[in-house]
């Protein structure tokens, strides 16, 4: 016989709060057994499913998406079209990981420079600051600002 776990202990093994699994049965994204006392009792696949919630949230998914999406491990004939729709809904959530870790890239260097300008502030250092600034502005408006270039690099001493 297979054994179930009480929610105190799928808490305690997984690092999950109570209230978090009683939301995910309520919602039913793992509804665990439960007996005539109707105590959830979870079983080894529950946890598999919890974990792999676990590691869905962390890449950023949502619930609405881990459950709408990622159901398959409890179809019992798994259908190639609804794999073919599963691995497109990937892909595009690895483009959209892509575009956030671009930009986050770039304001690591933006931050970056700002810093090191701050630190040892010359000419050199402001034009490069003020350069790579005017390229992320081009990046987020499409194109120059109506500023003049004068105007950004003038500074009172």
């Amino acid at each position: 016989m297979e054994k179930l776990y009480s929610i105190q202990e799928v808490s305690q093994i997984l690092g999950m709060s109570k209230d978090t699994l009683r939301y995910y049965d309520r919602i039913g994204i793992v509804s665990p057994f439960r007996k005539d006392n109707r105590y959830r009792r979870y079983s080894r696949d529950d946890l598999i499913d919890l974990m792999n919630i676990q590691i869905m949230q962390y890449a950023d998914f949502t619930l609405d998406e881990i459950k709408g999406k990622l159901g398959f491990r409890k179809m019992e004939i798994i259908d190639s079209a609804y794999c073919e729709e599963v691995a497109s809904f990937l892909d595009a959530k690895n483009a959209e990981m892509r575009k956030k870790i671009n930009h986050l890239e770039k304001v690591s260097r933006l931050l970056n420079l700002a810093a090191e300008t701050l630190r040892d502030f010359n000419n050199e250092s402001d034009q490069g600051l003020a350069e790579f600034v005017r390229e992320l502005y081009k990046d987020i408006r499409g194109n120059e600002p109506g500023i003049s270039k004068e105007g950004c690099d003038y500074h009172q001493d």
